[in-house]
């Protein structure tokens, strides 16, 4: 049987994978495991409310307080948890998905994501159900109480850091695509409270418009918004707010790596860079690696997904860490990926620096990077394999430090994932195919 938690929560088709009943036991779950009183927010989705009222009733079932925050961003309910003396939190969103998916995500009392032994010990309670000794009545049974504030509160905290950086967004003109998602109720008032001119798109939803075809995982959108107001800067969130993707006022692309650099650089001016480091994936941009190079600013590069950066921030004292999709993790203000405080920090970066956007994020090239899947491959074989290593070797030493190889194995599907990097488009694509041919050949079924 599939693991019932993925990369990042329990996700599916809401009402096939996802069902009313899988919700309900999670619900009971996050009292058995976390504590009675539980904060439960969700995305803008037609399915958050079924799935809600499961969660919740799940919840009270176990004699636990559920907390409803309604519509709010994934990293609100990381903050809210902490702020609101919660055992543990639930978010009701599947992020960048389709509209028909939805996921379930669960946070423990201090916001951060639980690890993966304490999921398997929730989704063996799922799989049993609760005893009898564990399902209160009477008086016993539990109660749900709406967080009228729990918006309000998120936003002041993303304006609180802000002014406490003694910056202001005056003068910033900013176009902004919510996605039709949750930052709808938080991004366009937290970035006026600050002093910036708001153009915002994408910000009514009906629940089935969420993330289709704009946000973060689409830029088309924000970037015509950009050309048409002359806007500085141009922001765009996923579905649940969690990670955030820009633009310049040319409507070229600031990623992850680029936010990274820009406020890697600006902590290390303010004397707020733990260890001089800044924690990316293995995926990250290779011309990351040498703009943190040329600032003097060590790179760590873990597995691919953000609770390994997370791993590896907690376990050294690191403060900033994150991926190339934009979801950064600035543990100073939250415990998980915040697109609103992401956004604020690396324009407080550019305020700081007296530059515009646009000059700030020319602090890297990106280096042309060629993805090719091989498919249909015996991934077991790949670590044993001298003639496939001994061609990256050769492409390795053919670019020295101006290119690199990844190869990944799939988690899910028969599949060998060749990355490389170089100077140049054609170079890369070169070395990809001759890399590929010789998985192809050596590893082929």
């Amino acid at each position: 049987m599939a693991r019932l938690f993925g990369t990042d929560g329990v996700r599916g088709v809401a009402n096939k994978e996802l069902t009313c009943e899988v919700a309900f036991k999670l619900g009971q779950a996050s009292v058995a495991f976390m504590g009675n009183t539980v904060l439960v927010g969700k995305d803008t989705r037609l399915s958050g409310d079924m799935l809600e009222a499961a969660v919740c009733a799940g919840i009270t079932s176990m004699g636990g307080t559920a907390l409803q925050a309604g519509i709010i961003p994934t990293p609100g309910v990381a903050l809210l948890v902490r702020q609101l003396h919660c055992d543990g939190g639930i978010v009701i969103s599947a992020s960048h998905n389709p509209p028909e998916y939805n996921g379930i995500k669960l946070f423990d009392g201090k916001g951060f994501k639980l690890p993966d032994a304490v999921e398997d010990e929730i989704e063996a309670f799922v799989g049993r159900g609760p005893s009898d000794d564990q399902l209160p009545n009477g008086d016993a049974v539990g109660v749900i109480l709406p967080v009228d504030d729990a918006c309000d509160l998120y936003i002041q905290h993303a304006v609180d850091a802000v002014k406490a950086a003694g910056v202001t967004f005056d003068g910033l003109k900013i176009a902004l695509d919510t996605g039709h998602g949750a930052s709808s109720l938080t991004s366009p008032r937290a970035l006026k409270l600050l002093g910036a001119e708001v153009i915002t798109i994408n910000d009514d939803f009906c629940g089935t418009d969420i993330n289709v075809e704009c946000g973060s995982t689409n830029l088309g959108p924000v970037r015509a918004l950009v050309a048409e107001t002359g806007a500085n800067v141009g922001i765009a969130h996923d579905g649940d707010a969690d990670r955030v993707m820009m633009v310049d006022s040319q409507g070229n692309e600031i990623d992850g790596d680029i936010m990274a650099a820009v406020m890697a650089v600006g902590m290390k001016a303010e004397g707020k860079l733990p260890g001089n480091t800044v924690v990316s994936t293995v995926m990250c941009n290779l011309g990351f690696v040498h703009a943190m190079r040329d600032a003097e600013i060590d790179v760590v590069q873990t597995k691919v997904g953000d609770r390994y950066v997370l791993e590896e921030m907690l376990a050294k004292g690191y403060a900033i860490g994150g991926e190339q999709s934009g979801h950064m993790i600035l543990l100073e203000h939250n415990t998980t990926g915040d697109g609103l405080m992401t956004a604020c920090r690396f324009l407080v970066a550019v305020k700081r620096s007296g530059k515009s956007v646009d000059e700030c994020a020319a602090i890297m090239t990106r280096f042309p990077q060629v993805l090719i899947n091989v498919r249909g491959v015996n991934k077991a074989g790949l670590d044993d394999c001298a003639p496939v290593w001994d061609t990256v070797r050769a492409a390795e030493a053919a670019m020295g430090d101006t290119g690199r190889v990844l190869l990944r194995c799939s988690g899910t599907e028969p599949v060998i994932r060749v990355m490389v990097e170089a100077e140049t488009a054609e170079a890369a694509q070169g070395h990809a195919e001759t890399i590929a041919a010789a998985v192809k050949e050596h590893l082929g079924q």
